[in-house]
């Protein structure tokens, strides 16, 4: 069934959003979609023992969006979510977008690291993965090429500026921004 699941969920960008709305209802009774746009190329895997998938209303996902849904995983998105060109949501545990909320270009969030050891040799473990929720509050603006990492909460009317790697929680009412710094040749 993943097989078959997966081809039909790779070809949403040539359907209709009354079709996808079908097919997804008629193969998965835990996903819900309200009034959806869809841009070209996106690419969706959902796994058939999600624990969720809402997508609110009036959603608008551009184009080349990705989103994985795993394994008894969670994701909620709220009204009005705006995704610009190449995001990508990886959702193994939980991830919950507020109302209002919009994601530049390029934007990923991602609830899981991949296991590793240290001792008594370093190693990577490709299956196995940590995982925490992320939680985005309402009326936010993830800039360009922002990575949401696993365990975060960022608040409500925040503002993530281009390029930041958000890897600690940010508070409601929080503009947060990748400081370039300039150094001078004097100084060096």
């Amino acid at each position: 069934m993943t097989k078959n699941l997966h081809r039909w969920l790779s070809i949403f960008s040539r359907k209709s959003k009354e079709e996808i709305k079908f097919l997804f209802l008629k193969k998965h009774k835990k996903v819900s979609f309200k009034d959806i746009k869809l841009g070209n190329y996106n690419h969706f895997i959902i796994d058939p023992d999600i624990q969720i998938l809402k997508i609110d209303h009036a959603a608008s996902l551009r184009n080349f969006i990705h989103i994985f849904v795993g394994k008894k995983a969670s994701l909620e998105i709220g009204k009005n979510f705006f995704m610009n060109n190449f995001c990508s949501i990886n959702c193994l545990e939980s991830i919950s977008v507020g109302d209002n909320t919009l994601f530049g270009e390029n934007v990923k969030l991602y609830d899981h690291n991949h296991h590793y050891e240290t001792t008594p040799d370093f190693k990577i473990h490709p299956n196995q993965f940590n995982t925490e929720p992320i939680t985005i509050g309402n009326n936010c603006w993830l800039g360009s090429n922002v990575t949401v990492l696993k365990g975060v909460s960022i608040g409500d009317n925040c503002i993530i500026g281009a390029g930041c790697v958000i890897y600690k929680d940010v508070p409601s009412n929080t503009i947060l921004i990748n400081r370039q710094e300039l150094i001078s040749k004097s100084s060096i």
